[in-house]
């Protein structure tokens, strides 16, 4: 086993470094790799070494976040792998986030939730979103259209639950309400919306489920005044 050592939030093992965030997590989980995941498994209480069963766990973690971008919950771990919240506690004793998603290099901070639903996923990553403040009102639309960014849509998405992740299809909605409003400064009716973008309103609602305005224009930070 190679020495691993935490210094200056960083993980190090032989002359390759992982950067670590401040609650010793990994920062960029494309930094990732197994070594990465030996190393933290000592450090987070698995003394002898991973096994089949934990090696399982961590690829669904990791295929969840590519396919999706969000770190699966607990739940859906326990019921893929039919395990009890014992078993799980037996491989990942210092917990499921503190340990199997940590081994796995992930959190289910909003920061790492986000990435994948960007557009441009080779770009680099954005600083930490905690350290953002979108000024939003009573309803949960954003005051100030200017402050809008990826990082906001794709977190409100996640804030409403909506289902699976932003795709193509919502990215093009999303950019066409936000041209339009750009170019005239109004929100284009619902319409507009899916006539420009080919879209019955069957197409739309399974992209906007919560609606036109509700969904769509309050994910593109926009409010129809």
């Amino acid at each position: 086993m190679r020495s691993s050592a935490f210094e200056s939030e960083a993980l190090r093992l032989g002359e390759k470094t992982y950067r670590l965030d401040e609650e010793g997590f990994l920062e960029n989980p494309d930094e990732w790799d197994e070594g990465f995941a030996e190393a933290m498994a000592t450090l987070t209480g698995i003394h002898k070494g991973l096994t089949p069963a934990h090696w399982e766990v961590i690829h669904y973690i990791r295929k969840t976040f590519r396919d999706s971008g969000k770190c699966p919950l607990v739940y859906e771990i326990c019921r893929a792998h039919k395990l009890r919240l014992a078993d799980l506690k037996g491989l990942f004793p210092s917990g499921y986030l503190r340990g199997a998603c940590k081994v796995s290099g992930l959190t289910y901070k909003e920061e790492q939730a986000h990435q994948g639903w960007l557009p441009n996923r080779k770009a680099k990553r954005q600083k930490s979103l905690a350290e953002k403040v979108y000024r939003v009102d009573i309803r949960g639309f954003l005051v100030d259209p200017s402050e809008w960014d990826e990082g906001y849509a794709a977190l409100r998405y996640l804030e409403m639950k909506m289902p699976g992740s932003l795709t193509d299809k919502h990215w093009r909605v999303i950019r066409f309400l936000r041209k339009k409003y750009q170019e005239n400064g109004t929100v284009p009716t619902v319409y507009e919306t899916c006539e420009a973008n080919q879209l019955e309103i069957e197409d739309l609602e399974r992209l906007f489920p919560d609606g036109y305005h509700r969904g769509a224009v309050k994910i593109a930070g926009l409010e129809a005044r």
